[in-house]
């Protein structure tokens, strides 16, 4: 923010508000940390990608270039609070995080525009496809192999275990595939936009 402005802006965004802020002259830098797949697809106008394994690898580089307003986006605002937390835990002395409530989820359905390219599958429902994979596949081999159950059992525990700790480790692996990983960004690019204050406005 400008050091004329006084508006502060809560940790949590919501659609509409972020949508307005980003129409005044110091609107916020907008992150995206779902993966280059995912934010290919959609995103936020004016927002570039910072993928969440990136950020989490680079953070102490990337906090050191946030000293503005930003703000975190992901598809429903989980991997935005893990963003959020790492940033935090990089630098103490950074109020100016906050966390779009919702999502791509919640701004597409406030009516809010987005810029769309190629279709590509969200890692959400990666996730799910490849943990129904795995349950459905030990379920049948277990036929065969009793003890193969297990495996359905620990993809269960592994899924309950990211539910109550809103991080999902088989997403961040699934991140990592040519998949979810082609046209990302490289630590240069993302050093590159935020050091260049033209980037706010792109």
């Amino acid at each position: 923010m400008t050091s004329a402005d006084t508006t502060r802006h809560p940790a949590a965004v919501d659609a509409p508000t972020l949508r307005d802020w980003m129409d005044t002259p110091d609107r916020p830098r907008v992150l995206d940390v779902r993966t280059a797949g995912e934010f290919t697809t959609a995103h936020v106008p004016g927002s570039y990608n910072v993928p969440l394994d990136l950020l989490t690898e680079h953070r102490d580089e990337l906090a050191a270039h946030l000293a503005e307003d930003v703000v975190l986006v992901c598809r429903s605002g989980a991997r935005a609070g893990q963003a959020e937390q790492v940033l935090a835990e990089a630098a103490a002395d950074l109020p100016n995080l906050h966390v779009l409530t919702g999502g791509v989820v919640a701004w597409e359905a406030a009516g809010a525009p987005l810029v769309r390219g190629e279709e590509r599958w969200e890692l959400e429902r990666q996730v799910r496809l490849v943990a129904g994979s795995i349950v459905l596949l030990s379920v049948l081999a277990s036929l065969v192999v009793p003890g193969a159950v297990w495996v359905a059992g620990a993809v269960g525990a592994g899924l309950a275990g990211a539910a109550l700790t809103n991080t999902c480790a088989m997403g961040m692996a699934l991140s990592r595939l040519p998949y979810n990983r082609r046209n990302a960004p490289s630590l240069e690019q993302v050093l590159a936009d935020l050091r260049s204050p033209a980037s706010r406005g792109r």
